[in-house]
């Protein structure tokens, strides 16, 4: 079924209520209340990810269609807060300035497991493991990766080896 846009695109800014990489869509609350804004996978990976983590701040441009409002760019994607939880033990140390002065490598995702909240991923040219925690994804304000995604890292030496603090997606790293 085809759908048609039958209104003029503005800008809204809103939260995500929920996104599913796999489903390929989710919603987005907008600050203003209203109806729920439709945000297609395609509209997603546009803007360069392939996820986005519940309760993040986006600013989208929307259109109403006959099947309601969708999203047609995302301009803007702020992760939540991540106030009241307790950091990875590894991360203890290091502040928001800390982690943000480290230099950004271009790494591809060996796998990731969302359900065992981890995975690997290695730095081009390198096939030392990189360990990645769902949390620090979480904090970055992606809620999935798959195999085989080229993604940024910024990372530490942590006390089983190296690991991200940091995720970007490759197409704002390549910026």
């Amino acid at each position: 079924m085809e759908t048609r846009n039958s209104g003029t695109a503005r800008s809204v800014q809103g939260q995500v209520k929920w996104f599913d990489p796999g489903k390929g869509f989710g919603f987005v609350v907008a600050k203003v209340g209203g109806p729920d804004i439709l945000l297609h996978a395609n509209v997603l990976r546009n803007f360069g990810q392939g996820s986005v983590v519940d309760g993040s701040l986006i600013t989208l441009v929307v259109q109403e269609t006959d099947r309601g409002l969708q999203a047609v760019e995302v301009l803007a994607i702020e992760p939540p807060k991540s106030e009241g939880v307790m950091p990875l033990r590894d991360m203890v140390e290091f502040t928001e300035e800390d982690i943000a002065s480290r230099p950004i490598e271009p790494a591809r995702v060996k796998w990731f497991d969302k359900g065992k909240g981890f995975g690997f991923a290695n730095v081009f040219g390198n096939d030392e493991d990189i360990f990645v925690h769902v949390e620090v994804l979480r904090r970055s304000g992606l809620s999935d990766l798959q195999s085989g995604e080229a993604i940024g890292l910024r990372m530490v030496e942590g006390t089983r080896g190296r690991m991200a603090v940091e995720i970007i997606s490759w197409e704002a790293a390549s910026k």
